[in-house]
């Protein structure tokens, strides 16, 4: 009885869709299905009904067509760590023959509200948001410290997930952090009715209150798959919040104690050129256990990343380091080696010795198992040096960069003489190695207000020096947004 009510949940919630006046955005769910008021009132004593709900908003992370089109690069998460890793520049798309991300590096879709690229980034985050909404409703809203400590543990993950979504709006939807900007609807309950923006300071704040919430309710969760939410990944979601409002000194703290206590190791030498394949490697914070029953093959970020997937990094759209940054990268640096050096292969500098199916067959996954990153514990090392040195503890931000880089170079004193701008600078560098088509190379642009140069590989704006706060770096609000929403305009 258990499994049917999950699975009945579970549809439930991959139906559903994101706020908007028009009818198919109206229909929250199919009638056969429980009402958001019987999930309630029956999950008070079983937590699996609420359970199987979430496990449905984490699969929306990973399915295709969860942005709601048909697109070969609407794949979840993973699809818009691309778009990110794309418009900074850090990757390169080298080879264009099918077209995906043209529209992202060619800076059109960033431009003009009518693409569908800004459409599925914004219903993928919102869909996430309105699903999470759903569950913290059904579990007793969104003030409410639910009895049963199942509960407790499901609600922190929903409050933590629909933190998440606004995070990645409030990072793709504004040119630069200024509180006072109105920027984003707020939607905190699953029947509001369309809402006008509000300002940064307002959605900030929710996520604050989100992940606070959050960390207290996971206290005592212990997480039986890494696609769950827990303390230390939800700490990890606020010291960023923390990072990009400028409170530094607590964002230094929450990563010092998730290095600290989340029982997490960092990558080794050679972990780092073993393919990320297996999401039960120490140094992975959280991600997804991929089996042949997700049903992923060619849409999906193996097929975009891969040169041993059947898919499009193989076939013709080719997805590269930038060949400046490839550059900058000591000789004597394990990460040189995770991309491909040879100029006459057509393929050079893709990531063939960091992301690949370990049969390693030229096309040859077809059906993906290989499994996803979401996030790491190097990021939180390289965040706390950050916030560290930006506090004026450049001690303890040289001591946390010195032992990422400790397995990646042999010798790093040369960390020791470097202070002030010199040493942000290093970090930001390193964050952007390290890193490296995981999706954190925007965040972080935007954190260190960087301006990035493309190099001679990019298959266009070759030579442009981009700026963190051009109007090209951030995505519009969508067209049919505009056009059901009568407050936005």
């Amino acid at each position: 009885m258990k499994k049917i009510f999950n699975y009945i949940l579970t549809l439930l919630f991959l139906g559903g869709l994101g706020w908007s006046c028009s009818e198919d955005f109206l229909e929250v769910y199919p009638t056969e299905f429980l009402s958001a008021e019987q999930l309630a009132a029956a999950s008070e004593n079983n937590p699996e009904l609420l359970a199987g709900s979430l496990n449905g908003i984490y699969t929306l992370m990973f399915e295709a067509g969860t942005g709601g089109t048909t697109g070969h690069d609407d794949f979840g998460q993973k699809g818009y760590d691309i778009y990110g890793d794309m418009l900074c520049g850090d990757m390169a798309l080298s080879v264009s023959t099918y077209g995906w991300y043209r529209t992202i590096t060619q800076f059109q879709t960033t431009t003009d509200f009518t693409f569908q690229d800004n459409y599925q980034v914004w219903r993928y985050y919102y869909r996430i948001i309105r699903s999470a909404n759903l569950v913290i409703d059904a579990g007793g809203g969104n003030d409410v410290v639910p009895e049963l400590e199942e509960n407790k543990h499901i609600l922190g993950q929903a409050k933590a997930l629909r933190a998440y979504g606004y995070f990645y709006l409030t990072q793709y939807f504004q040119e630069a952090y200024d509180p006072s900007e109105a920027i984003l609807p707020i939607y905190t309950n699953p029947s509001d009715p369309n809402q006008p923006k509000s300002t940064a300071g307002e959605v900030y704040a929710l996520i604050e209150k989100d992940l606070t919430d959050a960390i207290s309710l996971l206290e005592t969760f212990s997480r039986t798959q890494k696609n769950q939410i827990n303390k230390s990944v939800a700490q990890a979601f606020l010291a960023y919040t923390y990072a990009v409002t400028g409170e530094n000194g607590k964002a230094a703290d929450l990563t010092k104690d998730i290095i600290e206590n989340g029982g997490y190791t960092l990558m080794s030498a050679e972990e780092v050129l073993g393919g990320f394949t297996d999401v039960n490697t120490p140094g992975w914070m959280w991600g997804h256990d991929v089996v042949l029953d997700n049903g992923l093959d060619l849409i999906s970020w193996w097929g975009q990343m891969d040169v041993y997937t059947y898919s499009y990094a193989w076939a013709g759209d080719y997805k590269a380091i930038d060949a400046d940054l490839y550059a900058a990268i000591p000789a004597n640096d394990v990460r040189k080696g995770q991309f491909l050096n040879n100029p006459a292969s057509g393929r050079n500098l893709q990531p063939i010795n960091k992301f690949y199916d370990l049969d390693r067959v030229i096309g040859g996954q077809r059906n993906i198992e290989t499994d996803y990153v979401y996030m790491r514990v190097a990021e939180m090392y390289l965040l706390h040096a950050e916030t560290a040195a930006r506090s004026g503890d450049e001690g303890s931000a040289k001591t946390a960069l010195k032992m990422l880089l400790e397995k990646r170079l042999d010798d790093v004193s040369y960390v020791d003489g470097l202070s002030g701008q010199a040493l942000l600078n290093e970090i930001y560098f390193q964050t952007r190695v390290e890193l490296w088509g995981e999706g954190k190379s925007y965040l972080a642009m935007k954190r260190f207000k960087a301006t990035t140069k493309r190099g001679p590989n990019h298959y266009s704006n070759i030579g442009e020096s981009i700026s963190y706060d051009d109007d090209r770096m951030t995505f519009e609000i969508p067209q049919l947004e505009i056009q059901n929403n009568p407050f936005i305009d």
